[in-house]
This record gives C-alpha cells, structure tokens and sequence, in this order.
C-alpha cells in the first residue's frame, strides 16, 4: 500500500507545480479575490477528474487522438475567454457576491474538464496505475489517489498563499502581474487551438 501511496505523492507534486493555465488562473483569482476567497479554487481538480477518471477506465484505452484534438481547440478558445476576463479584472475594482464566486469555482472545474492535460495524465500514467492497484485491493488504490490528490492540492493551495502576498504590493505592481495573468493564460489558449487545429 506504501508503494502507490508514495507513487500517488510523487507524481501529485509533479502536476501540482508544472505552470500551466490553471495556475495563471488561480494567480489571476487570488490577486482579485484574496488568498480566503480563491482557496476553494484549488479544490476544483476533485470536480473534475471524478468523470474524467470515470471515462478512462471505462475504455481501458487510450483516448483517441481525434477526441484530444476537439479537447484542444475548446480549451483554447476558453482559455482566450479567460485571458480576455483577467485583462479586465486587472482594470476593474470587482464587486465580490456569493454568486460571483460560485461562478469562480464552476470556472475553475470547466477548466479542468476541457484541458487535455487530465485526460493525457489519467489515461497515459495514472489510469494504468489505478487499475494496476485497484487489482491488488480497494485498499490500494484509495491510498494512491489519496497521496495524488493529497499532494496535487497541496501544491495548489501553497501556491495560492503565495499569490496572495502580491495583494498587499501596491496597486501598479498588482496589475502587472494580473497581465502577466492574462498574458499567461492567452499563451497557452494560442497554443490550445494551434495543437488542436493543427496538430503540432
């Protein structure tokens, strides 16, 4: 059990701190809502994977490399949607409400859904392993997922807190890095529809 918990660990961290839009996002999120409010944000990958997961075990296969590419291009355009919103956070005061940040959140989870990169992850690396483990005890593969997501939000969450030290920076150098934001996240949104339409 020790062994695919500390598996779980290991590649958890390893996708918890690769840059990549949901990190951008939750830099963006943290700057205009402030450490408290963003940290649920973290928690979106548990709203996520669950279908995700779901699917890939159920096809016991690889997905197929047709399906990947529409997964790209949505998630390109969603990730020029997002890039466009954080540009104008950084110029705008936000009015926080309950339901602006179950909005947030539902973002944050849809993110997830329509990026490749949890579908690639799950059905390449950690599918297999789950499988492999759910073969040899229930047991098993709870304590993989559970050293995955113990460590993946870990990950999230610190760096939430970190991103919430720039809020107390004066309010030109918050607006830097809420462009870098953006910049970041319509990056990555070019580079979604160039692999999706492409296939680069």
């Amino acid at each position: 059990m020790l062994v695919y918990f500390l598996q779980g660990l290991t590649l958890g961290f390893s996708a918890g701190v690769q840059p990549g839009p949901f990190l951008a996002y939750l830099l963006n999120q943290t700057l205009a809502l402030g450490a408290r409010r963003a940290l649920p944000f973290a928690l979106a990958p548990l709203g996520s994977d669950g279908p995700i997961i779901a699917v890939v075990l159920l096809t016991l296969t690889h997905m197929p490399v047709g399906f990947l590419r529409v997964l790209q291009v949505v998630g390109g355009v969603f990730l020029l949607y997002l890039a466009f919103r954080a540009y104008q956070t950084a110029r705008a005061n936000v009015t926080l409400t309950a339901r602006a940040m179950q909005t947030g959140f539902m973002t944050a989870v849809l993110m997830n859904t329509i990026s490749p990169g949890p579908w690639i992850f799950w059905s390449t690396v950690g599918g297999p392993l789950l499988i492999e483990a759910w073969r040899l005890s229930t047991g098993q593969a709870l304590s993989f997922l559970f050293g995955f997501y113990l460590t993946l939000l870990g990950s999230f969450i610190g760096f939430i807190l970190v991103f919430a030290t720039a809020q107390r920076l004066e309010a030109r150098l918050t607006r830097a890095l809420n462009d870098v934001a953006a910049l970041v996240l319509l990056g990555f949104g070019l580079y979604q529809l160039w692999r999706g339409v492409l296939g680069g």
